[in-house]
Formats: structure tokens, sequence, C-alpha cells
């Protein structure tokens, strides 16, 4: 655990021993929320397409920053890791949007299609957004899984006329989307892969009017995550081919370049992932010479999106200390017009 975050290394809760019962904690005993009463903001993106944010605003008129959250596969703005961390945001000052993805919860009406980890057409109109709303406070993100690869390939998008962010939380984010896929489809991960298949297949066939016939039959035949992103993903974000898209939206080798346009960064991965290999992460924390900004924190457990810890969840409490560390790091801004 490096020194700077004052961070404890991080102990499982009991009875959360290990990486299966870390990642379905919330799954089997989730925690109650409060009644969600955020505010709905349809962000327009083009073509007369939006998706849809909940804004959750602090006590205080003027918040000390606005966070954008992001969720990760099959999720929504309601998944619990999501909520959990709004609420803890929220409590402390920060203004919060939680972003339903294209296809994602109650946004699903909004726009046709689904979302890819590289939506970056998508995402911007959504961070310009977001900067607006900032106006000259700091504006940050917050990625959960794929919804942390979403906002790294947002950040890297080359030729950007400004930084998106002014930082960026990753939580057991896939960089190597290929690894990731083969290590969802292991046979210790077949529960898993089942339940995100009926998320996602939930989740596309709610789009009745964005569904072809042939993509309507194929759905009934996949059984991995492979061929989903083989029948969906890669043909509808225009790539050639599944295996183009893995290559083309794993953030892994632009952050290996020797100069990426990366805001200040911290990246959370748990060792014992079983869905998310840590062997890039690992690599990013031993880069020579060291990425500028970004602060790789591998902790032994945690799971999948666990890190649930004695007094609550570990990466959320990380995260809001890396935040507040921020906030005296960041110049006045402007809003943008």
């Amino acid at each position: 655990m490096p020194e700077p975050l004052g961070a404890v290394p991080f102990q499982p809760r009991p009875p959360w021993w290990g990486p299966d019962l870390q990642t379905l904690r919330d799954t089997l005993r989730g925690p109650r929320f409060p009644v969600d009463q955020a505010e709905p903001l349809p962000i327009p993106i083009g073509r007369g397409e939006q998706l849809l944010a909940l804004v959750d605003r602090p006590a205080q008129a003027a918040p000390l920053g606005v966070v954008l959250l992001l969720h990760g596969l099959g999720g929504s703005s309601q998944a619990t890791g999501v909520r959990r961390l709004a609420l803890v945001l929220q409590a402390q000052g920060f203004a919060v949007l939680r972003l339903n993805l294209r296809g994602a919860g109650a946004g699903r009406s909004l726009a046709p299609g689904t979302y890819a980890a590289h939506c970056n057409g998508d995402l911007l109109p959504v961070l310009r957004r977001a900067r607006q709303l900032a106006g000259g406070r700091p504006l940050f993100g917050v990625g959960f899984s794929l919804g942390g690869t979403v906002l790294l390939n947002g950040v890297l998008e080359p030729g950007s006329p400004q930084p998106w962010l002014d930082g960026l939380v990753v939580i057991s984010s896939p960089l190597d989307l290929a690894g990731c896929s083969a290590a969802i489809g292991l046979p210790r991960n077949r529960l898993y892969e089942r339940w995100l298949l009926r998320s996602l297949r939930r989740q596309t066939l709610a789009d009745s009017s964005g569904l072809s016939a042939g993509e309507r039959l194929g759905l009934s035949q996949v059984r991995s995550i492979r061929d989903f992103d083989t029948l969906i993903t890669a043909p509808r974000w225009g790539f050639a081919s599944v295996d183009n898209y893995y290559a083309q939206a794993s953030p892994l080798l632009r952050l290996q370049e020797p100069d990426p346009p990366l805001p200040a960064s911290l990246l959370i991965q748990a060792l014992d992932d079983p869905w998310v290999p840590a062997a890039p992460a690992v690599a990013l924390a031993s880069r020579d010479p060291a990425l500028p900004g970004l602060e790789v924190v591998l902790s032994a457990g945690g799971g999948h999106n666990g890190f649930h810890a004695p007094g609550g969840s570990w990466s959320d409490q990380l995260t809001l200390h890396w935040l507040r560390q921020q906030l005296d790091r960041q110049p006045p801004r402007r809003a943008c017009a």
C-alpha cells in the first residue's frame, strides 16, 4: 500500500473470506439504501439520442467537486456498488452524476443499442456536460469494472482538445479485454458468466427497435461473453471482429506509451480478482519509468468489486481519501461553453 494514501491494507470482513465471497457479497446480502432522491438528467449525445444520468447533490449549496460515476458490465446507475459510493461521496460534499451507459437501466428507451468498453462517441458529450455542471470546481471520474475501462478510453482519446477529467479512479477494471474475456470463460467462473449473460441479454432484448432478426436469433445461442461481443458489441460499434474490438478497446497499450494523456489517476486492483486478471495492473505498478500521476494499489484480497472490510467498503474509503487529496491540487477552472 503506498504511504501517500495513508490507508491500511485491505482485510476482509467475516464471513466474506476469499475472492468469490467478496465478489458475491452484495448479491447474497445487499445493503438497504434510502429512497433514491436523485434528479434525472437526460444528456444529449447526438442523432436525437440521450443518455440518462442521475444527479445526487450534497446538502450544502456548493459541492466540493463533481464525480461522474460509471457502472460495470450488465449494471446501471442503481447497481449496489454505484449507489453505495454515491451516498458516501454525497455525504462528504461531492455532487455525483450516476450515468447509465447506452441501453442500461432507466435510460434504455433514450438510445437504441448497447454500450461497449470503447464508446467515446457516447462518453465525450457526457464529459462536456459534466464539465459544464462542475463550473470552476474539479471534475472527477470513478468507474467500476468496465465503467473504468470506458473512462480510461475516453481520457486517452488521441487529439483531445482539453483534459476531460481532473482525476480518475478505476476499480477492478479490465485493461486487457481479451485476457478478461478468457478469464471469465474459465470453468471456475461459469456461474458468473451465465449471470452476466442473463443481464446482457435482458438489456439487449429490451431494445426491440434496435434488434435485428439475426441478433435476436443469435442471442439465444450465445454461450460466452466472447460470443456476445462477437454477435453484438463488435459489429454494432464498427469493429472488424471481436479480436479487433478487444485490441482497440483495451487501454493497456495506450497506458504503456511514453506519455499518455492521463489525468491524476488511482487504479485499485485485487490480486485475487476472479474476473479481471491482475497482471496488467501489476505491469503498470512496476513500469519503469513510472507513469506520472498514476497510483496503482494492489490488494492481496478483495475479489471483483468486493473489498468488503470491517466498517464498510475499503475501496470506497480509499476512493474518498484520494479524491480529497486531489481537491487541493487542482487550479480553478472556468465552465466550458
